[in-house]
């Protein structure tokens, strides 16, 4: 597996989380009220003990596509760390969250959102101060499976089409094996594909704003799963076209999760960042 270092800020943090795995699907209205619930008993958090929230975006996405949800999880009390997502090996970037992780004192819950659930995964594994995952339109891999290997495991990714060529301009990488290139999804695709919810002006920014991806970081295989020990919340888009609901369905069933479906695209955390920030704060309740 190649792995590239990429320059980036190591950020101090206190995270807090919370735990408890409920196994039928919510509405998404119900998840809203019970975050309004959960707001009204805010004063019930120990000193010290209230949950600070890790977002962990995906491919060809940057933290700023969590902006929406971290305005609203400021607001009402949170502390929140939108980490770097190096998108350059699974093993490098799951890695570089494992350490931001260990640098907290105290409960967290960890946030992941397409490739960055995948890496959420990996990165909580082990830590005992994760006390709640949510994947967010994204992968859960048990080990030993990829992320390439799980967009393509149903019918319905608009990213198996062939040839990749019509989906990706590839960038060469400087020391990297012929063939691993930084992948951008093109411009004609990236409306369609990802941003098939979102508004003209909100697609063409998140298709300016994205980050490539390795090409080797989707063939790279998944370790030990955080999610078999960690109680784990999932938002499901019913009309994403990136990861099919089926499969998003298939794992967050096989991980216990707690199922939350929202009609929504591949980036419900900019198109319904209310009902993302809503199912973020029912999981951190769990265990207040």
């Amino acid at each position: 597996m190649n792995l590239r270092i990429r320059t980036l800020s190591r950020l101090a943090i206190t995270l807090a989380v919370g735990l408890a795995v409920l196994t039928v699907p919510l509405l998404a209205s119900e998840v809203a009220a019970d975050a309004h619930t959960a707001r009204i008993a805010d004063a019930s958090y120990a000193p010290g003990t209230r949950p600070t929230v890790i977002l962990i975006h995906g491919a060809w996405a940057d933290s700023l596509s969590w902006h929406g949800v971290i305005q609203r999880l400021q607001h009402d009390g949170y502390t929140v760390i939108a980490a770097p997502n190096p998108l350059g090996g699974l093993q490098q970037d799951s890695e570089t969250v494992s350490d931001l992780l260990q640098t907290i004192q105290g409960p967290i819950v960890v946030v992941g959102h397409s490739y960055g659930g995948a890496v959420m995964t990996n990165a909580a594994y082990g830590n005992p101060n994760v006390k709640a995952l949510v994947d967010v339109d994204g992968f859960l891999p048990a080990q030993g499976e990829s992320v390439f290997q799980l967009t393509g495991a149903q019918p319905g990714s608009c990213l198996t089409s062939e040839p990749q060529s019509d989906l990706f301009n590839a960038v060469a990488v400087p020391g990297a094996p012929t063939g691993d290139d930084d992948l951008y999804v093109k411009a004609s695709v990236f409306d369609s594909c990802f941003a098939n919810d979102l508004s003209p002006a909100q697609a063409q920014i998140a298709e300016a704003a994205q980050r490539p991806l390795l090409a080797s970081a989707g063939t790279d295989v998944s370790g030990p799963p955080a999610w078999k020990s960690i109680p784990t919340w999932d938002v499901v888009g019913t009309i994403d076209k990136v990861i099919p609901p089926a499969e998003q369905l298939y794992m967050a069933h096989r991980a216990d999760a707690h199922v939350i479906e929202v009609r929504a695209g591949h980036l419900s955390m900019v198109s319904q960042p209310a009902t993302v920030t809503a199912v973020i704060e029912a999981a951190a309740h769990a265990t207040a």
